[in-house]
This record gives C-alpha cells, sequence and structure tokens, in this order.
C-alpha cells in the first residue's frame, strides 16, 4: 500500500513534456592545438545564432582539457560548434554529440 502513496508523484511525471525528461549532453573538449581557447559556443544545427559563451570567463590551455555539458533541454545530437583562440583566430564546425564522446582541437 505504500506505493499508492507515491501514485499522484508519478502520474506527475508521466506527463511531463519530453524536452524535460532530456538527457544533458556532456563531452570532452581536447585542446591539441598550440593556442589558448578563449571562447566556446554550441548551438543545435538547426539554431540560426550563437548561444552564450560556454566557458565564461575560463579559458582552456594548449594541451588540457574540460568536460563540457550543455544542458539546454533539447534533444538535438547535431551541434554547430564555435571556437575562438586567443589570437583572435576562430573555427566552426558541426559535430554529432550523440556519436562522439570528445572533441579534439589542433593546429
Amino acid at each position: 500500500m505504500r506505493f499508492l502513496r507515491y501514485l499522484p508523484a508519478l502520474a506527475a511525471l508521466a506527463i511531463l513534456p519530453t524536452s524535460a525528461m532530456a538527457e544533458d549532453m556532456v563531452f570532452k573538449l581536447i585542446n591539441k592545438s598550440s593556442f589558448v581557447i578563449t571562447e566556446l559556443y554550441a548551438s543545435p544545427s538547426n539554431v540560426k545564432s550563437w548561444e552564450e559563451d560556454i566557458l565564461g570567463t575560463d579559458v582552456l590551455g594548449s594541451g588540457e582539457t574540460v568536460n563540457v555539458t550543455i544542458a539546454d533541454g533539447r534533444r538535438a545530437c547535431e551541434y554547430d560548434l564555435r571556437i575562438v583562440f586567443d589570437d583572435g583566430d576562430a573555427i566552426e564546425d558541426t559535430t554529432d554529440l550523440c556519436e562522439t564522446a570528445s572533441y579534439t582541437v589542433t593546429d
């Protein structure tokens, strides 16, 4: 009979929109370039603008790795990435983050 006490909560979970149940996207960003990464942007490929800088005030030095979590509640797998370096150069790429556990930046 204890189960009946939780039935209303279980029913509420069943009617939540599926986007609320979406998994966070997590991957390793590996900097094998000779430059410091100062900015990182990741937006689903179907979004036409860049979202906020994931690194914020942090940077990723040459030879360093960081775990990146995208907790945007979306179910997208294909993301556009924009990576900005300390010399002002930037690269843009599209990758399927559901298929990879890491993204490596090289010179």
